[in-house]
């Protein structure tokens, strides 16, 4: 049984008998309302690390994506090792975890950011909300719903095909028929956590400062800034700072792929990962399972993108 639609859905503490809820964030706005044509974005002129004739993705020879090679990784929760999980991590009622084998694909290193978000925005005069144009150049895009997400992913795609630039590996994959998009969370976790299991990121226990959570500043930081040589692949911000949608809808598991190969156009809520910063810890673990209504848009609620032959 899914959780209860809404604007978005979060974990509340575990009741006296061992369950989690999932609660309604309430907001003030409707979320799927259409939001005020903002005024345009302001672009900087450069921006340390990102390269301004390339959108502002990262300096870097595949423009941010790093590849998460093949193969089989333990996927959900098993509470003799993460006495955090929630019911809704357990694989089945025999199983805690199941085995899942991905092929091969490239993960975003750093969540989408102000100045990504804004380059897009400029380029299409795409309608989203103000919030998500006016933020700090290099800190996680927010206040971005579902739609809005997967339209930059598309752009970006288009963009990437049509660019003289594009570097050779990522331009084979795009003339093979890969795409942009949002992650399943299947890819997102295996991301996240590595092929051994890990609880966080960077292994089995919390690390104070090894994620921007309800322990840090109180609001995003700089994507990538929170250095952690030890995390799964060398991806930053997989815990904390904003939680990053899914193109997976909510399903119970055990997790299978088509699950995400359905219609998305119906009532659905998306499944959202990592954490952000107004969460505890036990929220920021790889394996933990949020939501969100499509037209959520949210401070705490920004993406991350994948490339992948899926």
């Amino acid at each position: 049984m899914r959780p209860p639609s809404g604007p978005a859905v979060r974990r509340t503490p575990r009741s006296a008998g061992g369950l989690v809820a999932l609660a309604l964030l309430l907001g003030s706005v409707t979320a799927c309302q259409m939001p005020t044509p903002p005024a345009g974005p302001i672009l900087p002129a450069t921006l340390d690390g990102y390269r301004a004739d390339a959108w502002f993705l990262p300096d870097d020879p595949l423009l941010g994506f790093v590849e998460i090679p093949a193969g089989p990784f333990l996927m959900g929760s098993d509470p003799a090792v993460d006495p955090q999980a929630y019911d809704n991590e357990r694989w089945s009622p025999t199983d805690a975890q199941g085995t899942i084998d991905l092929p091969a694909f490239y993960m975003g290193r750093t969540e989408v950011t102000f100045a990504q978000f804004g380059a897009f925005a400029a380029a299409t005069g795409a309608s989203v909300a103000g919030e998500a144009l006016h933020g700090t150049p290099n800190h996680p895009v927010a206040n971005v719903s579902w739609p809005d997400a997967l339209a930059y992913a598309r752009w970006l795609e288009t963009t990437l095909r049509e660019w003289s630039g594009t570097p050779p590996a990522l331009r084979q994959r795009l003339e093979q028929g890969w795409r942009i998009t949002l992650p399943t969370e299947a890819q997102w976790e295996k991301a996240a956590r590595g092929a051994d299991g890990r609880v966080f990121p960077w292994g089995d226990t919390p690390r104070q400062g090894a994620a921007n959570d309800n322990s840090g500043a109180g609001a995003t930081v700089a994507a990538g800034s929170i250095d952690c040589r030890d995390c799964a692949h060398g991806l930053q911000d997989m815990a904390g700072n904003v939680w990053e949608l899914t193109r997976s809808t909510y399903q119970p598991y055990p997790y299978t792929d088509a699950d995400d190969a359905g219609d998305l156009s119906g009532d659905a809520l998306f499944i959202m990962r990592g954490g952000s910063f107004t969460d505890p810890p036990a929220n920021t673990r790889t394996a933990v399972r949020g939501g969100a209504d499509p037209g959520a848009r949210r401070p705490f609620i920004g993406f991350r993108l994948v490339l992948t032959a899926e």
